[in-house]
């Protein structure tokens, strides 16, 4: 039975699942949640997901909603992304790390620049997130210089986590070519046999509704 990942091109969260379903070789397929319209909020959605959030894989009877533990689940029925068994707790260290520090705040930032209205945007709230941004961008930078995987000799959930936001194209605070070894590390995993970008991979672009 064929995996699907409810999810929308926009959502780094979404793509960290993605992403790592299309690396894992399962066979899966994306279903579109059209968040912009008020999709994740409907009755209907709830029934699946009582957090109203994307991603939501869905395989048979089983639900599984938050990112993280999705690429947990996929590390379970694959053995890929967990690094060595004596990393085990090092990749979950990054991993929740990057889901407080660096994806959430990147992703309000970047949804308060670009996809809020723009006269409800609030440009010293976006200075004080950009500057929390920058201080997160640093201890990613330090971090990988010298390494090209976050931990041990290739690529983990802790890349596949901290990488999601890093790819969009719309402007948060983060340019990559400021950050040499952020930089080095992004083109390691997009160098990854089967990597996509995430308007690629999933449905749901800006474009759509210009």
């Amino acid at each position: 039975m064929t995996i699907k990942l409810h999810c929308f091109g926009e959502s780094g969260n979404s793509y960290k699942a993605a992403l790592a379903l299309e690396l894992s070789g399962l066979d899966w397929e994306p279903v579109f949640v059209d968040f912009f319209n008020g999709a994740s909020r409907t009755p209907e959605f709830r029934a699946e997901n009582v957090m109203g959030e994307a991603p939501l894989l869905v395989d048979g009877e089983f639900r599984l909603s938050q990112s993280g533990a999705i690429q947990q689940w996929i590390t379970d029925r694959t053995g890929k992304f967990g690094g060595a068994p004596e990393d085990k707790y090092e990749v979950l260290r990054w991993v929740l790390w990057d889901n407080h520090k660096l994806s959430s705040m990147a992703g309000m930032t970047r949804f308060l620049m670009n996809f809020l209205p723009e006269k409800h945007r609030n440009a010293d709230v976006i200075a004080f997130c950009q500057g929390r941004l920058k201080a997160t961008y640093h201890v990613l930078n330090s971090h990988l210089e010298g390494r090209d995987w976050i931990v041990g000799d290739g690529l983990s959930n802790a890349d596949l986590s901290c990488c999601a936001y890093l790819y969009y194209p719309e402007p948060f605070g983060f340019d990559r070519a400021e950050w040499a070894h952020i930089d080095r590390w992004l083109s390691n995993i997009q160098n990854t046999p089967g990597w996509k970008h995430p308007y690629d991979l999933m449905p749901g672009n800006p474009s759509d509704r210009a």
